[in-house]
């Protein structure tokens, strides 16, 4: 499983130019799924996610989780994450897990986020959606459930 983690000040998505899913400050995730991963995948990084100390304190430095500071995660799927392209010049897909084992993950790993009592923002599976979001700091971490 891999996530791309954005610190956001606002993130919002919209499908068929209806916006679904909308937060202010916290964080933005793509999530990947690929054949292999499991509910342990899910419930590793839904925990990492929200206790990584990538939110400023009073004295500037990086030391606050999301929990720390009442964050919202507005959670994308992105079966893209798992696109190779070494070879040629259209990327190959076969990485990603298909839609009957991708989908269920990912809905439990957002109920994973919301059981740590985080707010959370999802697009619609599968769908064409439009991303928009400001990245403070700029804070972007690429986590992989397989490299722990």
């Amino acid at each position: 499983m891999k996530v791309v983690l954005q610190r956001v000040s606002e993130a919002s998505v919209k499908v068929n130019e209806e916006v679904v899913g909308k937060i202010n400050s916290g964080l933005m995730l793509l999530v990947g799924i690929t054949h292999e991963d499991t509910i342990e995948d899910v419930k590793y990084l839904s925990d990492k996610i929200v206790n990584l100390r990538i939110f400023e304190d009073e004295e500037d430095k990086l030391n606050l989780s999301l929990l720390d500071v009442g964050g919202q995660i507005l959670s994308i799927s992105q079966f893209t994450l798992y696109g190779d392209c070494r070879k040629g010049r259209r990327p190959n897909f076969m990485g990603a897990a298909k839609p009957d084992i991708a989908e269920p993950l990912y809905e439990t790993f957002n109920e994973q986020l919301r059981q740590k009592g985080v707010q959370v923002e999802t697009g619609i599976f599968g769908a064409m959606m439009d991303v928009q979001l400001i990245n403070y700091g700029p804070v972007t971490l690429i986590l992989d459930s397989k490299q722990n």
